[in-house]
């Protein structure tokens, strides 16, 4: 069997048209950002690993839209980009 890099309960295609940013905000600051990944109209989905530590995943047909996004958490939360 062939190794690979992708997880193992997501198909080889599910994961090749995603984008990923990972980003650091204040841990206070996680669900305002949570909110914002919300409301940004399916931009992306947010996933929080440890305290601000977070993964943001949005298409790849989206991927101007999403540094947009992490441009204006850097300027508005002092996130910092990984």
């Amino acid at each position: 069997m062939k190794a690979t890099s992708e997880p193992r309960n997501l198909a080889p295609s599910a994961t090749s048209d995603v984008v990923l940013r990972r980003v650091r905000v204040a841990a206070r600051d996680v669900v305002l950002v949570k909110g914002i990944c919300e409301a940004s109209e399916g931009l992306c989905a947010m996933f929080a690993e440890r305290g601000g530590d977070l993964v943001l995943s949005a298409p790849a047909s989206r991927e101007r839209e999403l540094d947009a996004l992490v441009e204006d958490l850097r300027q508005d939360f002092d996130a910092e980009l990984e």
